[in-house]
């Protein structure tokens, strides 16, 4: 298991990746569906503190992965075997969603995670056997996630009154190892920048999927609510738009050029987390207005709305932040910041979604006359 080259021509996502990715479809969709049913009960606060609890463990299981395959991928049996088995945590995690947005009861997604983080463990060790020159690294990674896994463990045997607390200073320390690590060893893990960011766009399409899903269903919805057939289908149209512009958006810039240093490659993949965040909580968004057209929602059209626009500026915010402002000219670096600002209010409109929609669209007629220039980006 040594270094890969982070020069290494043609790298591409290996099959094992995509199928490692196939787990995370999953996590994902239950997630997004619990929020989804939180919000139209009209527990906003609880639905979303939720999700951004069992999010951050799927994210940052598929993030450790995503970087660790980038530095020492190999294609053995012993290394095929302990993805699998991280696979199999995933697959417990999300069979533990529905209990977190029930009952509060984090036991069995913490159970899921701490397998995908022991697996992880085994990895790390792996590859300070083979590779002497990043061994100082790759230990603390293995000795850093040992001990926040026993702390996680701990807090399940906690009062439940200090949960949420427990919550924040674990994921602190999860978020801080790779800073140790990669600061306290001799010489950083390699990092290929073209791989790392296709890992990164192939997870944004997954993500981008569940809305397409969500439009979907509003068409399938229609079917059978005859008397709310216009703006059933209408929000399947301006969903499908939104989504497309959202991948436009996204995959605008060159995002390697966003990777040239340990800082830029921390702010890249850490932002991620609202990146990601924000758009399975937009597909989620989507079924929340679903219900409000169909009377099933206890929400209101105006709360329902921020529902919709709060993701896409969060997730068009978080991508000019971290790709998009480095490539752009002027007019781009103002355009679509203001325009995601702009989304935010538009539930104060009579007719947000169809603004939204439009304001999306201007966004990437901007992108489209004023193609990306070429420059370094990072620090």
């Amino acid at each position: 298991m040594r270094p890969r080259d982070p020069h290494e021509p043609g790298r591409v996502a290996s099959t094992l990746e995509l199928f490692f990715d196939l787990v995370f479809v999953v996590a994902v969709s239950v997630a997004a569906a619990q929020l989804h049913h939180a919000l139209t009960e009209d527990h906003i606060a609880h639905g979303v503190m939720s999700f951004l609890i069992v999010f951050f463990a799927i994210w940052w299981a598929w993030m450790n992965f995503t970087w660790f395959a980038t530095s020492f991928a190999t294609d053995d049996w012993l290394y095929r075997v302990l993805t699998i088995v991280q696979m199999g945590g995933v697959l417990v995690l999300a069979a533990g969603i529905e209990r977190v947005f029930a009952d509060e009861d984090f036991r069995v997604v913490v159970v899921g995670y701490v397998v995908m983080r022991v697996a992880m463990i085994a990895q790390w060790l792996r590859a300070s056997r083979s590779a002497p020159e990043t061994r100082r690294t790759t230990l603390t990674y293995a000795g850093g996630i040992a001990i926040v896994q026993v702390l996680w463990i701990g807090l399940m045997f906690l009062p439940h009154e200090v949960t949420l607390i427990g919550w924040l200073v674990l994921v602190v320390a999860e978020v801080s190892v790779p800073v140790v690590a990669e600061r306290r060893g001799e010489q950083t893990t390699p990092r290929h920048p073209h791989h790392i960011t296709e890992r990164y766009g192939l997870f944004t399409l997954i993500l981008l999927g569940e809305s397409l899903l969500a439009s979907a269903n509003a068409i399938i919805e229609a079917v059978h609510e005859h008397e709310e057939l216009a703006p059933l289908i209408g929000i399947s149209a301006l969903t499908l738009i939104v989504t497309a512009a959202l991948w436009w958006i996204y995959f605008w810039p060159p995002h390697h050029n966003a990777i040239t240093s340990l800082g830029s490659s921390l702010r890249y993949g850490y932002v991620h987390y609202f990146v990601f965040a924000a758009a399975g909580a937009f597909s989620a968004g989507v079924e929340v207005q679903i219900d409000v057209i169909t009377h099933h929602s206890k929400l209101s059209e105006f709360v329902a709305s921020f529902t919709m626009t709060v993701p896409i500026a969060i997730f068009v915010l978080g991508i000019w932040w971290i790709a998009l402002r480095a490539n752009a000219d002027r007019v781009v670096n103002v355009v679509v910041p203001v325009g995601a600002v702009l989304v935010l209010f538009d539930p104060i409109i009579p007719v947000p979604f169809i603004v939204t929609t439009v304001l999306m669209v201007a966004i990437v007629a901007t992108l489209v006359i004023r193609p990306p220039i070429t420059v370094g980006g990072g620090e």
